[in-house]
């Protein structure tokens, strides 16, 4: 018996090594996975990232004088913290006043200048009319002379009466001639003196408002508030900021009781964000806090920013909610609802392929059949299903192996040109909708519309 047992367990040992390597390999069709088809609400949104402002702010200027007074930058030389708490008329920052001090000196030397001008010509003018006096003085003296000449004369010959007349017209001539010469003489001196006055009080104008204008160098804050420091093109402004002429502001004072969320959308999306549509805010620094807003501006126009790759439209949403907590420039992480749709059928957006037409790989007793279906709308991880497809079907998320010879079941071109028509008005639908939402927002000023039918796509 026993010489029979060994060569038994040997043949068993052989064959069940053979069936070990000679089994049917798992099809990738077993571990492949799936996911079945829902009905009910379809959200659609938008994700951007954004930044608390306040909605009014008070701007904190500097000088808005320096153009016109040929000043145009400065640096800022000294800035409180940001956040702190001001009254009104309190210290907020100082500028430099290097090139306006240079300009008050030589505002102040040219004046210097101009009175001594004035003093050189009173003085000139001074003796002038005195030499003209003394000159009067001593031809009305000669003139009695020759009158008493022609008085004396008149026994006299009458060539020597005659030449005595002469000599007393021509004293008459030359005084009145004098006289004259004098008046002018006033006259000029007096426009003289009167424009260097001018000169005077024009450069005393200049010296006074470079010196208001040097008080202003001193920033103080307009009203009550929190200081939060303005942005430019260079980021914010701090001290060492270099400040324009055409935009001398250096903080603003927020009202905290109104709060936006400035955000940027990328192009591909802007089509789909329009005014009216509700956000869900939440706020990077409490993120255990939601907050609600709704979009109240989109820009017409895209602008290429730093960090982005492509362009971006300004989006601006108001937070419905006021919390004490919320600060100008917290970070925001906004999801703009862009549309909600009742009653709709979706599938991961995974589950969508598209070549000429769109389909998908339905599990149809337990094996894989390519469908084609007809799609719309979607969002970033779904997409809505209109033809090929029911509640509770099963799809799946990788492609079969097979899947390249697989045929495809075809949808009835009946059935697609009804869905068709079928999406196309509920396109309409939603766009009068989208009209409505929109017409409530008031206009918050240049920015706004920008906004495009839904994130709505037919692909078959």
């Amino acid at each position: 018996m026993k010489k029979y047992l060994l060569p038994l367990l040997g043949l068993a040992l052989v064959g069940l090594a053979a069936w070990y390597f000679t089994r049917p390999a798992e099809t990738e069709e077993s571990v492949q996975l799936t996911a079945a088809v829902k009905r009910g609400q379809f959200l659609m949104n938008v994700i951007a990232t954004g930044e608390l402002q306040a909605k009014r702010s008070e701007k904190i200027k500097g000088p808005t004088g320096m153009r016109s007074n040929q000043i145009y930058q400065t640096n800022l030389t000294d800035l409180v913290p940001e956040g702190t708490m001001v009254k009104k008329g309190d210290y907020v920052g100082q500028l430099d006043k290097t090139e306006l001090d240079t300009k008050v000196k030589a505002a102040l030397s040219e004046m210097d200048k101009i009175n001594t001008q004035l003093e050189a010509t009173r003085i000139d003018t001074a003796i002038e009319m005195r030499a003209m006096r003394d000159q009067l003085i001593n031809m009305r003296f000669g003139m009695r002379e020759k009158r008493l000449e022609v008085e004396q004369s008149k026994y006299e010959a009458p060539m020597v009466i005659q030449r005595a007349n002469i000599e007393l017209e021509r004293s008459e001539r030359d005084l009145k001639q004098l006289e004259q010469k004098y008046e002018l003489s006033q006259e000029k001196a007096r426009t003289q003196v009167a424009e260097i006055m001018a000169n005077i009080k024009q450069q005393q104008v200049i010296v006074t408002r470079l010196q208001e204008l040097a008080q202003e160098f001193t920033i103080m804050a307009p009203k009550d508030g929190m200081v939060i420091y303005a942005r430019g093109w260079g980021g914010k402004v701090k001290a060492g900021s270099q400040i324009q002429a055409w935009d001398p502001v250096v903080a603003e004072l927020p009202d905290l009781s109104e709060m936006i969320s400035k955000t940027y959308v990328n192009e591909v999306d802007i089509s789909r964000v329009r005014k009216g549509q509700e956000v869900q805010l939440k706020v990077d620094a409490f993120p255990d806090n939601t907050y609600t807003g709704l979009v109240i501006q989109v820009a017409n126009i895209g602008e290429q920013l730093r960090n982005y790759d492509s362009k971006v439209f300004e989006v601006i949403i108001q937070v419905n909610e006021a919390d004490s907590i919320l600060r100008p420039a917290m970070t925001t992480g906004n999801e703009i609802l862009t549309d909600v749709l009742e009653d709709k059928l979706f599938i991961p957006l995974e589950a969508l392929y598209k070549d000429t037409v769109s389909f998908v790989y339905k599990e149809v007793n337990g094996r894989p059949v390519k469908q084609e279906v007809l799609s719309s709308w979607s969002n970033e991880n779904e997409v809505v299903i209109v033809e090929g497809l029911s509640a509770g079907d099963k799809v799946y998320l990788t492609a079969p192996a097979d899947a390249v010879n697989m045929p495809m079941q075809p949808l009835a071109q009946m059935v697609r040109d009804s869905a068709t028509n079928f999406l196309y008005s509920e396109r309409e639908e939603r766009r009068k909708i989208g009209d409505a939402k929109a017409a409530k927002v008031r206009d918050e000023g240049q920015l706004g519309g920008g906004g495009g039918e839904g994130g709505f796509m037919i692909m078959f």
